[in-house]
């Protein structure tokens, strides 16, 4: 008689959601606070919440397996192992644990698709349903709203997440086909996300809004192409944050020969989306090459500065907010502090800018202060003898995100050569 299959328990199980909810980038981790592996094999994020604040968020799937045939996705056609799945009694009973050892206080929760896209939904739901009402939870919870959810899904995630998102994958639908053949990109994923945004727009979900997620490098799309999508979901939909990701090959995968697409372009797109979001940018001032990519060695506000000299320099003492904004090395909080700084005595020297906590070997060759060009400074260190308080608020740096990587290969690593601003 053969032995019979041994059920593997709630923490192995949750291990491995954890584990299989690593590739989804639709919330913020960054390089200073990468995502920690517990002694007990969980994986738990430091994650960025619209608040700006960092709390430590159980990121997991409710199944693994899925049975699309998304070509970039470990998890496609179910996946090339075990498949796991917790019901939501099981998942909420677990977080909760969790949360009540002070390990997490937020919950990212996904699925791979079993059975219809709208019987998945449902059990993602449930575990969210238990968690408000039954464990009176409270606390942030970022939803996956799975392509293909029904119209009355949607309004029930509205009612109990606190951010939503659908991953839109690629930027256009004929993009979409090449790489998930199994999903519409009208019906699917846009459809959800006009209905929340319709749904911001009156007042109806009022809380951390929605994200989405493109997969960088999997369809042959170009960069002109992402970001234009992008600031289309910006403009149109009112998106929270769009995220990128790039494609990594998956051994068992149709992608599994291709090369990496290098985390250089995930970053410059990091920086473009920045450049939308914050600084007052549009989509038409950022420059592409003729084959609609952006550039790896200049970042792109940089580049626009090099364009535009007449621009250039900038008076610190006078110039707006967002003349400010369009000086390479400077963002929005070192802006922000320059304009404090300068209503309590006239800033002279290049020790102005170090204290704002703007780049300021970046920004020096673009402004002037006090009428004298502060690029001139940079050779006479004994020159900078203004003193000024220490700087608490150093600039944002636009997010960076860390999934599985190959071995040696960091974003962090890459973002840090190719410069911030």
């Amino acid at each position: 008689m053969p032995l019979s299959r041994v059920a593997p328990s709630v923490q192995t199980t949750l291990e491995a959601l954890t584990q299989a909810a690593r590739h989804d980038l639709s919330c913020a981790c960054g390089p200073s606070q990468p995502r920690l592996r517990g002694r007990d094999g969980l994986w738990i994020y430091p994650a960025a919440l619209p608040s700006g604040q960092r709390v430590p968020m159980l990121k997991v799937l409710q199944a693994s397996g899925c049975e699309r045939s998304c070509i970039y996705c470990v998890e496609r056609c179910g996946g090339h192992g075990r498949s796991f799945a917790l019901q939501p009694e099981q998942l909420a009973g677990a977080f909760m644990d969790l949360h009540g050892q002070g390990r997490v206080f937020g919950l990212f929760l996904s699925s791979a698709i079993h059975g219809t896209a709208a019987a998945t939904m449902d059990r993602l739901l449930g575990t969210v349903e238990l968690l408000r009402r039954r464990h009176r939870f409270r606390g942030y919870i970022h939803l996956k709203m799975i392509p293909g959810s029904r119209p009355d899904q949607i309004e029930h995630a509205m009612r109990l997440a606190t951010r939503l998102s659908v991953n839109m994958e690629a930027p256009t639908a004929a993009h979409l086909a090449r790489i998930a053949p199994g999903k519409k990109f009208e019906a699917d994923i846009l459809a959800p996300m006009r209905q929340v945004s319709r749904a911001i727009a009156e007042g109806r979900f009022a809380r951390a809004g929605q994200t989405t997620q493109l997969v960088v490098g999997a369809a042959d799309e170009v960069d002109r192409e992402v970001a234009h999508a992008a600031a289309w979901a910006y403009r149109e939909l009112k998106l929270a944050r769009v995220y990128y990701s790039a494609m990594q090959p998956v051994p068992g995968t149709p992608v599994a020969d291709r090369p990496p697409v290098p985390f250089g372009r995930e970053h410059r797109l990091y920086q473009v989306d920045f450049l939308l979001r914050s600084y007052g940018f549009s989509i038409d001032e950022i420059e592409f090459d003729q084959a609609g990519a952006l550039s790896l060695a200049v970042d792109p506000k940089t580049a626009w500065a090099r364009r535009h000299p007449e621009r250039f320099p900038v008076e610190i003492n006078t110039a707006a907010r967002g003349d400010l904004l369009r000086v390479p090395g400077i963002g929005p909080r070192a802006a922000e502090r320059l304009e404090k700084m300068r209503q309590q005595s006239r800033l002279r020297d290049i020790a102005a800018l170090r204290a704002a906590g703007a780049s300021w070997r970046v920004a020096a060759p673009f402004v002037l202060l006090d009428g004298k060009p502060a690029e001139r400074q940079m050779s006479f260190p004994c020159a900078c003898t203004t003193t000024f308080p220490p700087n608490t608020q150093s600039a944002k740096r636009p997010a960076s995100h860390t999934p599985h990587r190959p071995r040696n290969t960091t974003r962090a690593s890459t973002a840090k050569q190719l410069g911030h601003r």
